[in-house]
Order: C-alpha cells, then sequence, then structure tokens
C-alpha cells in the first residue's frame, strides 16, 4: 500500500517550495472568486438580479404571473395600511401572537418581493421599520413562556418556528438590502438578524447539529443568512455543522434523511415540511455558489424527493401515515416551491401538471417559468406509478409500497413496510391503508391533534396521540397480546425495522411482501398484498395474507379500520345494545369501545359496508385456527372528546402459536340515493380457500357468476416454478400467476 501512494509524494516532492505555494495561492484566489461571485449583490437567495428582471416584464403582460402580482399587490397593500404590530411572545402555537409573527414574516417577505418587482420605497420602507422593531424587541427577550422540549426558541415556543421565521425573513431583507443606508443595515443585522442566526447555532447546538426536520430549518436559516451578511462561515457551518466536522449540518440531513429514492425517514407530512427548507437553502446554494452542484448531490436525491412526495399523495392529499394531519395535499407551499425551483431546473413537463393543480404560482424566476410554461401549452400530464420506496439513507430499512390502477375508479393500496420515523413514527409495521373513487377506504388515523387550534390543547399534539394514534391497533396490522410493536418504546423501534422481501410489477397485478422478527420478542410476521386483475371482476382485489410463528401460544389480533357503514355481514353479531365497556386497559385498546362480538360458524368471514363515494366494499377473509370478530368504535375514556369516532373490526385468535389468515377486499357496486337506485350491492366472492405448498401460497377463488381462479404467488426464490394443486400440475414461473380454473 506504501508504494502505491509513495508516487504522488514523489512528484509533489519534486516541485519547488514557490511553485506549490504559488499553485496553493492561486486556488485560493479563484475559489475565493467563485464562492465571492454574488457578494454584495442583491438579492442573492432563491430570487436573483436576472429573476428580477424578467419578472418586471412579466408583470406587465396578461397571464397568470401577472395575475399573481396583482393579488399579491393587492393584499400587501391592505395589510401595510394596518400599524406594524410586533407583539411580545407568549401564546403556544396557534395564538394570538404565534400567528402574528408567523403573519408578520410572510408580510416581509411579500412586501420585498413587491419592492423588487415595482421599485416602490414603501414596500422597503415598510419592511425596514418592521425590522426595527424586532431589532429593539429580540435583544431583551428572554426564553418563551410556554416553550416546549429542549428546541425552545424566544419570539415562538420552540425553535423550529423561530428558524421558519428566520427562512423568511432574511429573504425579506435580502430583498430591501440595496434600497438600506449602512447605518439602517447595522441596526438590523445587530439587533435582530445575527441573534437570531446565533441564537439558532451557537445557543442551540443540540438543534443545529441534529440530523432532523428541526436542524434542517436551522442550517437552512443560517447557511441563508450567512450569505446575505457575507458570513461565508456560518454558511460552512450551516452545511457541515458548527464544528464543520461534517456529523451534522445540511449536508449529512441529505445524506441520513432521505432514501436514494427520496423517501423521507418521517413520511409524507413530514416530508413536504421538511422539503421547504431543503430545497429553499439549495436554490440558495445553487444561486451563490454553483460549483457546489448542491442539486447533484446524492445522485440529485433532491429533485427525487420533490417528485416522491408528489408520489406519496391521493387524489391531492397525502397517504396519512405518522403523525400525519389528514388534510394536507400537493396544494402545500411547501411543495408548491418544491415544484417550481424543480421544474426551473429540469423543465420536466409533468410538474407543470401539478403546477395547475395546486393553482398556485409564486412570485420568483422559477414561478415565471411555471406560469409560461404553461400558458405555451408545454403541460403532460403528470404520472402517479406503482413503486415501492425504499426506507432508509441505504434503501435496507423496507420500503413504503404504493400499488396504483390507474383507470378512472383510481385506486391505490398502500403497504407500510418503513423503518419507525424516529419520534413521529407510530407503531405499525406492515400495516396497509386503501383507496378507491377519490377516498380513503382501509384508513389510518394518522395525528392526534387539531393543528394551531388553541383552545385545543394548545395546538399541540393531543395526549391520545401517544395513548391511541402511534399504537398499533389504531393500524390495520397485527397485534400480539394486545400490545404495541416494540412494546412502544420509539428507541427500539428506530433500531428495527421491516425487511422487504419482493415487490414484482406484472400484467395481472402487483404483489409484494416483507417481514418482521422484532416488533414482538419470538414472534415472527409476514405479510404478503397485492392487487390483482381478475379479469370477471369489473375492479382489482385486494389480496392480504397474514402469517405469524411462535413457539409459544399468544393472542393474535388483525383490526381493520375502514370508512362507512356497516351494511351486513354473513354471521350473527352479538351486539352491545344498553352498556358500552372498553376493549382493554392499555396499548390503544382503552378507547376502543366494544359494540360488538361474533364467533363465525364457518371458515368463510364476510363483512361489507357503504362508503360515502357511493361503493360497497367486501372483506372476506379466512383463518387457520379459530377467530372470533370484534366490532369497536373509537371515543372510550376520552374526557375531552379529542377522538374522531371511527369503527373498525378485530378478527382476534386466542392460544394460538402459528397463525395465519387470508383476506381479500372486493370493491363493487353503486348506491345512489339521489337517482334511488343501487346496483350489486352483495359481494361476488361465494368461496375462498388457502394453502401454502412448498414456499407457493395457493389461493383459491370462487364468485357468485361461476368463474373459479387460483392465485399462486411464490413466497420466495427457492420456490418451485411447478406444484400441484388438486390433483393437477401447474407451472408459473413468474412471482405471481393467476389462472382461470372455470373450464376445470
Amino acid at each position: 500500500m506504501g508504494k502505491v501512494t509513495s508516487l504522488k509524494t514523489q512528484k509533489m516532492s519534486s516541485m519547488s517550495l514557490s511553485t506549490l505555494m504559488g499553485l496553493a495561492l492561486t486556488a485560493v484566489l479563484s475559489m475565493l472568486l467563485i464562492t465571492n461571485a454574488h457578494a454584495g449583490s442583491h438579492p442573492q437567495l432563491v430570487i436573483n438580479a436576472q429573476d428580477v428582471q424578467d419578472m418586471r416584464v412579466a408583470i406587465k403582460l396578461p397571464g397568470q404571473f401577472q395575475d399573481k402580482f396583482v393579488a399579491q399587490q393587492r393584499d400587501v397593500d391592505a395589510q401595510i395600511l394596518q400599524q406594524i404590530d410586533v407583539p411580545i411572545p407568549k401564546d403556544g402555537g396557534g395564538g394570538i401572537t404565534h400567528e402574528r409573527h408567523k403573519a408578520n414574516y410572510k408580510l416581509m417577505y411579500n412586501a420585498g418581493v413587491l419592492y423588487q418587482l415595482t421599485q416602490d420605497k414603501k414596500y422597503a420602507n415598510y419592511v425596514k421599520e418592521m425590522l426595527f422593531e424586532y431589532a429593539k424587541m429580540y435583544p431583551t427577550l428572554p426564553l418563551h413562556p410556554k416553550r416546549k422540549s429542549r428546541n425552545e426558541g424566544k419570539l415562538f415556543w420552540q425553535g423550529l418556528n423561530e428558524a421558519v421565521w428566520l427562512v423568511y425573513t432574511i429573504q425579506g431583507y435580502d430583498f430591501i438590502y440595496d434600497a438600506l443606508t449602512s447605518k439602517e443595515r447595522k441596526v438590523i443585522e445587530q439587533g435582530i438578524i445575527r441573534p437570531v442566526a446565533l441564537f439558532l447555532s451557537q445557543e442551540s447546538p443540540h438543534t443545529f447539529n441534529k440530523v432532523h426536520n428541526h436542524g434542517t430549518w436551522a442550517t437552512a436559516a443560517v447557511g441563508m443568512t450567512g450569505y446575505v451578511i457575507d458570513e461565508q462561515d456560518w454558511v460552512e457551518k450551516a452545511l457541515y455543522d458548527l464544528e464543520k466536522s461534517g456529523k451534522g449540518g445540511f449536508l449529512k440531513q441529505l445524506d441520513e434523511l432521505f432514501s436514494p429514492q427520496g423517501y423521507y425517514n418521517e413520511g409524507p407530512y413530514y416530508q413536504r415540511y421538511a422539503l421547504m427548507p431543503f430545497v429553499t437553502f439549495a436554490k440558495a446554494i445553487e444561486v451563490n455558489e454553483p460549483q457546489r452542484k448542491i442539486f447533484e448531490y446524492r445522485d440529485g436525491v433532491l429533485l427525487k424527493a420533490i417528485d416522491t412526495t408528489i408520489q406519496l399523495s391521493y387524489n391531492g392529499l397525502f397517504f396519512p401515515i405518522n403523525d400525519a394531519i389528514k388534510d394536507k395535499g400537493i396544494d402545500t407551499i411547501e411543495l408548491v416551491n418544491g415544484v417550481t425551483i424543480a421544474y426551473g431546473l429540469t423543465k420536466n413537463a409533468g410538474l407543470l401538471d401539478i403546477a395547475q393543480r395546486q393553482n398556485n404560482i409564486i412570485l420568483t424566476g422559477d414561478g415565471l417559468k411555471v406560469a409560461q410554461g404553461i400558458a405555451a401549452g408545454k403541460t403532460k400530464p403528470y404520472v402517479f406509478k406503482t413503486l415501492a420506496l425504499g426506507d432508509g439513507k441505504n434503501a435496507d430499512q423496507g420500503a413504503l409500497v404504493i400499488m396504483r390502477k390507474q383507470d378512472k375508479h383510481q385506486q391505490a393500496l398502500v403497504f407500510k413496510a418503513t423503518a419507525q420515523g424516529l419520534g413521529h413514527g407510530h407503531f405499525d409495521k406492515l400495516s396497509w391503508l386503501f383507496f378507491d373513487h377519490g377516498n380513503e377506504i382501509v384508513s389510518d388515523y394518522g395525528a392526534a391533534r387539531y393543528l394551531n387550534i388553541e383552545a385545543k390543547y394548545g395546538g399541540r399534539y393531543l395526549p391520545e396521540n401517544k395513548s391511541y394514534a402511534h399504537q398499533t391497533v389504531a393500524h390495520n396490522t397485527l397485534v400480539v397480546d394486545q400490545t404495541s410493536h416494540f412494546k412502544g418504546i420509539t428507541k427500539v423501534g428506530n433500531r428495527n425495522h421491516p425487511t422487504l422481501l419482493f415487490f414484482a410489477q406484472q400484467a395481472q397485478g402487483t404483489v409484494s411482501a416483507a417481514m418482521i422478527d422484532t416488533a414482538y420478542q419470538g414472534v415472527e410476521f409476514t405479510r404478503t398484498m397485492g392487487l390483482i386483475n381478475v379479469p370477471s371482476l369489473s375492479k382489482p382485489l385486494a389480496i392480504d395474507i397474514v402469517e405469524a410463528r411462535s413457539s409459544k401460544e399468544h393472542q393474535y389480533d388483525l383490526p381493520l379500520h375502514y370508512k362507512g357503514q356497516l351494511i351486513e355481514t354473513n354471521f350473527a353479531i352479538t351486539t352491545s345494545l344498553n352498556q358500552l365497556s372498553s376493549l382493554g386497559n392499555a396499548n390503544g385498546y382503552q378507547h376502543l369501545w366494544l359494540k360488538g362480538r361474533a364467533a363465525p360458524t364457518t371458515p368463510l368471514m364476510q363483512i361489507t359496508w357503504l362508503n360515502d363515494n357511493g361503493q360497497f366494499y367486501s372483506h372476506s377473509s379466512v383463518s387457520s385456527n379459530n377467530t372470533q370478530v370484534l366490532f369497536t368504535q373509537l371515543g372510550a375514556n376520552d374526557p375531552n372528546f379529542n377522538l374522531r369516532q371511527e369503527s373498525a373490526f378485530i378478527l382476534r385468535t386466542d392460544g394460538a402459536k402459528n397463525h395465519r389468515v387470508l383476506s381479500v377486499l372486493e370493491s363493487h357496486g353503486e348506491y345512489n340515493p339521489s337517482k334511488e337506485f343501487t346496483v350489486s350491492a352483495r359481494t361476488m366472492v361465494k368461496d375462498l380457500s388457502y394453502q401454502k405448498t412448498d414456499g407457493n401460497h395457493l389461493i383459491e377463488l370462487t364468485l357468485n357468476d361461476g368463474k373459479h381462479y387460483l392465485l399462486a404467488i411464490k413466497s420466495d426464490d427457492k420456490s418451485p416454478t411447478t406444484f400441484i394443486f388438486k390433483g393437477q400440475n401447474y407451472s408459473a414461473k413468474q412471482r405471481f400467476k393467476l389462472f382461470d380454473l372455470t373450464a376445470q
């Protein structure tokens, strides 16, 4: 090894000392010239001088960009007539002072943009006067009176909001920089800009150096500030952490928080939130230091993350996994910015389709490109795909599998075989959701929180977020002995993850499988899910095989949370008519009212419900052990009515070591109360059976119209390509195959 490396050393030693010093000086001067190419040129973050020139022309021409300019000018003009209000912070999220400071940073940003586009000093003066007020107040502030956790703020209850404030405000300051005197800049920078940046960095190292969305916002805020006030050292600290070690900082977050496909560890709700500082700071880096090629970092992981965020949605809303507010969708401002910046870089015409759905042109150079692209008719349909998004920085911590049927019904099955997702993750390994006709059919609760409604627990996550929403029984996955995965301990969950066994997409549909043996001690469970096209059915069947293996006996619960009204079952239910009791005492069970129970006497168990979309859904299942069916409603032990009233049924088996459940979900029929007709309200599934032979899952399906099918799925690559079923030989080289047995 020494001989190999010594060759370079020998070459270097042959150079004179003066030559080496000359080369070094040239390199340093070149870097300084590159680094400072934009120093003193404002604006210099997401919008640059050329953008301003182009936008000044565009606002004089009819079109979407001019419309946005006129609307924003009208809004800002109305707001700046009001007295500047910079109140002493006292409220938590959603409170009056909290919301005022949020409104202020948005107003400073928007007014700053208008100053650049119109050169009307009234906008610059307004931003200046507001910053003067902050410069007076901020140095006097203690930590926020309602601060939460270690990530405390001064203007806001948490440092996260402080960082968001600075991300917007530093851009507003950048816009008016050239309209200020050096004395005015000194007042603003020493009174508010520098103190906030230092508070977020040197005074909050536990957040700034952390690989987490809070750290992303903090590094973005400080790094962008460094560019504007010519503190390159701050930029380096933002990129590499306070010690410039590379153990933290913006680049480490890009390394750790995204998979190679751009899937964010905490799930789609927090992916869209973290996207804003990622793309905003990256754009600022691109403008100031294009030689870093930030959008090419990790094979373009940021651009992939923008696209993946779109893919993590259905009918405009994000999949509500982990701590998710269910109303958040692709029109959120964070993704608007992401799509806009991505289009400016790539000119991907499919992004124009998303931009049109977002219906929100932003006043930036990239926003102008989006408006011009749409006006020129360059839009192409965005393609939502069937795909498996690997989790973890190396895509080796499971995956989020999305199976789609792209037709007029727009079905989507989401198989959640991902890692824990840090503190915002739920204990729901191998859970699933199902969507059809624009609606959520098999549902996930998401987060128990009324965001920014101060009257509801200060707008924070409700206690029930931990006691119910995080717990395994709140999801559509296996619960063993009425305890949650990893005993509900996040640190344990973060150390363990499922293994994606396979993902296969063929003409007949899509099938995927995953397993985990660490959610419960001594229990391994595997789930195989598919969306299969059955020729005689108008829509695909969702296939679900759950297998649990243990050397000891356990209680196995398999919940399914459904959206809609129960219509019928093929078994009798004993219903609680006069008095309800909770299903358990802990792990989320304490929040479930037990409304009824059944002990089916036939192997096939069928439950049908009607969704608000006017479609019927039938869940047919068979089990390897005797199974009870428990019908529940959410709301027990909820003194403040914090939880939504949602329905579920649970397939329960007691005293079993190994357990297996096969289920199929069928979408069928239509109910139209306006026109007073009902079509195909009953399931087409007449019979269902299952066996596993030499690693092959064999599912026999008989329909009411006489059609008869066999679905064979290989559980692993070692499964034989030929097998015998009911005395007949079959061959299937693919991962799965659907055989039509009707004529046999």
